[in-house]
């Protein structure tokens, strides 16, 4: 009595496994960009509340980029990578916001056409 796989049988489970690898890791790296996304859009709609704040205290609002962003009321940090623009006006402010490692998208925010635009 033999114990043990036949070399068909561990190709057939090599194969398989690799058919599945193939599959799964460029959703993988999809999820991972997503994700990436998320955290640049959140950052974004932060800031834009945290700009609403600033302006309940000082009247204005504040221009502000990446780590200058830190000015505002209760932002603490920005999350590693994502790269955000705000430019404001007394009455009005606009941004961006993406993330380096995401898909590209780049996220628009303008305060006077009601919030978060894409």
């Amino acid at each position: 009595k033999a114990d043990g796989f036949t070399l068909i049988e561990l190709l057939i489970t090599l194969a398989i496994l690799g058919i599945i690898a193939a599959t799964a890791i460029p959703q993988y790296s999809d999820y991972k960009k997503k994700a990436f996304d998320t955290r640049a859009r959140a950052d974004l709609i932060n800031i834009a509340i945290a700009e609403e704040a600033y302006f309940l205290d000082s009247e204005t609002y504040l221009s502000c980029s990446n780590a200058t962003c830190t000015q505002l009321p209760g932002i603490a940090a920005i999350s590693k990578g994502v790269n955000v623009s705000i430019t404001a006006t007394p009455l009005n402010f606009t941004g961006t916001a993406t993330h380096s490692q995401g898909s590209g998208q780049i996220f628009n925010y303008d305060s006077d056409q009601g919030g978060l635009l894409n």
